[in-house]
């Protein structure tokens, strides 16, 4: 059947795959099954809302937000309370667009900026439209993930991305909440800069403050494998091997030596725990400024006579907005290189051997990614 003619169709859907996603419960399953949209309305070109494109993925991240999905069953407020999709960094190719479209077409490789907004509230209309109270975000429920063969999505939150891998591109989601810290906390040449946390963020967020020109920085985890990675990820950088159990006093003083002798004007959270964030504000100057970009629980305790006499503020993210178009010219102009942080690559049929590579600290994970999913 040929398609109506409010859509162009890619003629190779023909060939494709029947659409499956990734899902988790509150059972704290995860398992493999059909996804929406079906490969029968792609086909027809019925599937597709004005403004809308199709696309194929080819990449798809897991990040910590989908494991808490998986094992705790939600993030803060929200909560997974059916099957629910997982997954929001992804990068394909578009296979059939909506006449509405103008800017996109068959073809073009594209990365996702993951969500819906409004356009009509106060935030929206300020260009701070990550507080869109209505905001859609793929992967928080009730809102289904990325992580599927196809999805619907409004072009206009589909970034052109060139010629750079779709490895690189799924990865331009954890790159925009970097760039969107550093710009917050307002990092710049000559900073000295605390990094809490050497996971994916904390290395993207590593690799932006070394763009940016901060110096010295210094990077703390738990692991010393992840230190190991940052090292060679970026050689400038000094590290420290966070414990959680040992006196937060003693760890403050640990940092100054590192870094020539002054205190961090800044530092960035990029854990969410209690004791990290507390460590950090021990760290930092008078002054200086606790950046948590981490996701951590509903309430902690922090020391607010030491912040209040140090005059330091605590600053916090959620998500970003509009990072995406620099996210795409800095690593498309090499300013940021994003390849190493690729370790481990599943199909999408093996996803639930994905899940458990990305959970397990002995496997030497950063960033894992489900390929080929078209």
């Amino acid at each position: 059947m040929a398609p109506p003619a409010h859509a162009e169709v890619d003629p190779s859907v023909s060939t494709c795959k029947d659409n499956i996603g990734v899902y988790t419960d509150p059972g704290h399953n995860l398992w493999v099954d059909n996804a929406e949209p079906s490969l029968e309305s792609i086909k027809r070109g019925d599937s597709l809302k004005d403004g809308e494109v199709t696309i194929a993925i080819q990449s798809t991240g897991i990040c910590g937000s989908d494991m808490h999905f998986w094992h705790k069953g939600r993030v803060g407020q929200m909560v997974v309370e059916g099957p629910h999709i997982l997954g929001h960094e992804s990068a394909g190719v578009v296979l059939a667009v909506h006449e509405s479209v103008g800017h996109l077409k068959v073809g073009d490789r594209v990365a996702i900026e993951p969500n819906i907004i409004c356009h009509k509230c106060e935030q929206c209309l300020a260009g701070r439209y990550n507080g869109c109270p209505d905001v859609k975000f793929l992967s928080t429920p009730p809102f289904p993930g990325l992580l599927r063969r196809y999805v619907n999505h409004p072009a206009i939150w589909c970034h052109k991305m060139g010629d750079m891998s779709f490895e690189e591109g799924a990865l331009l989601e954890p790159l925009s909440v970097a760039l969107a810290a550093v710009d917050r906390s307002r990092v710049r040449l000559g900073d000295p800069v605390l990094i809490c946390g050497a996971g994916p963020i904390g290395l993207v967020a590593l690799l932006c403050c070394r763009a940016a020109g901060a110096d010295p920085i210094v990077i703390t985890d738990i692991n010393e494998g992840r230190l190991k990675f940052a090292r060679e990820l970026v050689p400038s950088v000094k590290t420290h091997r966070f414990d959680p159990s040992a006196n937060i006093e003693e760890f403050s003083h640990s940092i100054t030596p590192l870094m020539d002798g002054i205190e961090p004007s800044i530092a960035l959270d990029c854990t969410g725990v209690e004791s990290s964030i507390v460590s950090a504000i021990r760290a930092v100057k008078f002054g200086g400024k606790v950046f948590v970009i981490g996701v951590g629980k509903d309430n902690i305790q922090i020391p607010f006579m030491h912040l209040s006499t140090r005059e330091i503020d605590l600053q916090f993210q959620y998500r970003y907005s509009n990072t995406w178009p620099r996210a795409v010219r800095l690593v498309k102009n090499g300013v940021i290189d994003l390849k190493k942080l690729v370790t481990h690559k599943f199909g999408l049929a093996d996803a639930l051997e994905a899940f458990r590579t990305a959970q397990d600290p002995t496997t030497g994970a950063i960033k894992v990614q489900i390929m080929n999913q078209g």
